[in-house]
């Protein structure tokens, strides 16, 4: 029985070597094509309908990973309804990611990191602009591009602060009260969520 075991990991071992000769290549460098490999098999299963398309067939190609380290960080800072910032080059930016408040600047090791509700920063010579946002992901790529992808977010000087303290009220009140466990957890959702705007704007 242990001969086979070692005998089983030696071949497991040896296949994943021979796999990490070929290196995958980053997000940045996948062309936005459709699989060909898959659009075959597709044809064969239903030969009357489109393939359908994959995220990538609507993503543009980056550009390339230059040889040294660009001045700026290009951005874009987009919602699920609008576009906030598109191609904006600035010095740096700070997102509030679940680990922590994460500086990225030009050169920054490629990163995907989930945002938590916080503010984030966006630093252009002496002008930083702030956003509150809800929640989201940040894409940091190879060649210094930030794709950051919020479910909500507002700039920090359109949030009222009476109404935060209002909201923040209603809310702690509701999840004391609440009876069932989805009322209780869209409470806590919203406790969370006007906290962390309360802090952002007495902190």
């Amino acid at each position: 029985m242990f001969r086979q075991a070692s005998r089983l990991l030696s071949r497991s071992a040896a296949a994943g070597s021979s796999k990490s000769a070929t290196a995958r290549a980053f997000s940045t460098e996948v062309p936005s094509t459709i699989d060909s490999t898959f659009v075959e098999s597709w044809k064969k299963v239903a030969p009357n309908m489109d393939p359908p398309q994959t995220p990538s067939s609507f993503m543009k190609p980056r550009p390339s990973t230059a040889s040294s380290i660009p001045t700026k960080l290009t951005v874009n800072f987009v919602l699920p309804y609008a576009s906030e910032l598109s191609g904006k080059e600035v010095d740096m930016v700070i997102i509030p990611a679940t680990t922590g408040q994460m500086g990225v600047l030009p050169g920054h090791v490629p990163t995907i990191a989930e945002l938590k509700p916080g503010i984030m920063s966006v630093h252009e010579g002496t002008d930083v602009k702030k956003y509150f946002v809800s929640s989201g992901f940040a894409f940091l790529h190879a060649n210094s591009v930030a794709d950051i992808i919020a479910v909500e977010a507002v700039s920090l000087e359109n949030i009222d602060p009476s109404q935060v303290q209002k909201g923040l009220a209603e809310l702690t009140q509701k999840l004391a009260s609440a009876a069932t466990d989805l009322e209780k957890a869209e409470a806590q959702i919203g406790v969370e969520v006007h906290s962390a705007m309360n802090a952002a704007l007495t902190g």
